[in-house]
């Protein structure tokens, strides 16, 4: 048996190229399903980790009780003054609660690619704020001078932006700041907008609460102290999370929505490559009639022509993937990509991962798979006599 489907295999793939115009419909078909899903995948999964590697396990994020995010959320003067004191904090060298409460801003700029105005965070932070992310770090110029009106840009926004390298003034509500240093923090969320003192910014727009507390631990373990310490104290309406998890859901929603279009788009395009694939194949097999017929005549089970037909659709669908797959690595990896509204954008780079592309194959193989089934059980079924007699 294992002889006859190899033997039916091998000469049914040798006149694939005398059937190369019906044949490539399956290959460009596939191609551009794969292509597409591909792209959307890639950018979900570069999103997400952009904004997960802004969470670090050993740092919480303080909120207003019922806020989901830092623009919905204000704590005043005394509740920030009650968090820093709380237990399970860890002390910056000189003493100090390693805690920064936080303000966030947003002004509209240009990007360099469109010229398009895009939202880009301006984050007001403590004089601990490098002690809580040590991940930042100045790689051009000088930190922003407390009291005075100077910005730091993260190196995404930088190279995303109009007018924002050192030097340069960024119009914010009550006047022009200038800025004087370039920073990075790992390609995360922070590196795609502005920071500066946060007293400075809170006077600019003439505001007393602040919109979050983030706080480094003295321990990964220590977080369920401080919840505890913030949550239970009748003087505070706090919400307290990991910051992992604080950032694991913000990218839920993005998530969600990207998941939904692949979804859909690739559902469509995913059934009309099965389509287009059954269609081929069933003009395949009509084709072949009498070659099958013959076949089954001298001897040859129904297991071999069923493996044929099957195989020729699993070629010609990985040709397709490897082809689609090609296309999105050629045209999406490493792009740069800004996604964000009027209050603050996420600049990230898109990866075609190794994950990412044998996620296509298998994608791909399913649809050859599915499109050459029914036409193989055709085939596999076509009475010898009848088939004989066909033109």
């Amino acid at each position: 048996m294992l002889k006859q489907i190899t033997s039916v295999t091998e000469m049914n793939l040798r006149s694939l190229p005398r059937r190369i115009g019906s044949s490539s419909v399956i290959v460009v078909g596939i191609a551009g399903v794969v292509a597409v899903l591909l792209s959307i995948f890639a950018l979900t999964r570069s999103l997400s980790g952009a904004v997960l590697a802004t969470g670090s396990p050993d740092r919480a994020i303080v909120l207003r009780a019922g806020a989901t995010g830092e623009f919905s959320s204000t704590l005043l003067v005394d509740a920030v003054a009650t968090i820093k004191d709380a237990p399970g904090i860890a002390r910056t060298d000189d003493g100090k609660p390693a805690a920064t409460a936080d303000f966030v801003a947003a002004v509209n700029l240009l990007r360099k690619e469109d010229a398009a105005r895009a939202g880009l965070a301006v984050r007001g932070v403590d004089a601990a704020f490098m002690a809580v992310r040590p991940e930042i770090k100045i790689v051009s110029g000088r930190l922003f001078t407390p009291g005075l009106r100077e910005l730091i840009v993260g190196r995404s926004a930088l190279g995303e932006f109009q007018n924002v390298a050192i030097g340069d003034e960024v119009l914010l509500r009550d006047g022009r700041w200038t800025v004087v240093g370039v920073f990075e923090s790992g390609a995360d969320a922070n590196e795609s907008g502005f920071m500066t003192d946060g007293p400075t910014l809170l006077s600019a727009y003439q505001r007393t609460a602040v919109n979050s507390v983030t706080v480094r631990l003295d321990s990964p373990d220590a977080f369920e102290t401080l919840k505890t310490a913030l949550t239970t104290n009748p003087t505070l309406s706090v919400s307290v999370e990991r910051e992992t998890d604080f950032y694991r859901r913000q990218s839920q929603e993005a998530n969600q929505i990207f998941g939904i279009v692949g979804i859909f788009v690739g559902g469509f395009m995913g059934l009309g490559a099965i389509f287009a694939a059954l269609n081929t194949m069933y003009s395949a097999v009509s084709a072949r009639t009498r070659e099958i017929a013959t076949l089954r005549a001298i001897g040859f089970g129904a297991s071999g022509v069923v493996a044929s037909v099957l195989v020729e659709g699993m070629v010609l669908a990985l040709i397709g993937a490897v082809v689609g797959a090609s296309i999105a690595w050629l045209l999406f990896n490493g792009n740069t990509v800004n996604l964000g509204d009027s209050t603050g954008s996420i600049v990230f780079k898109m990866q075609m991962t190794p994950a990412l592309l044998m996620l296509g194959v298998v994608l791909a193989c399913a649809v050859g798979f599915v499109g050459g089934l029914l036409p193989a059980v055709r085939a596999a079924r076509l009475p010898v006599a009848t088939a004989l007699r066909a033109v």
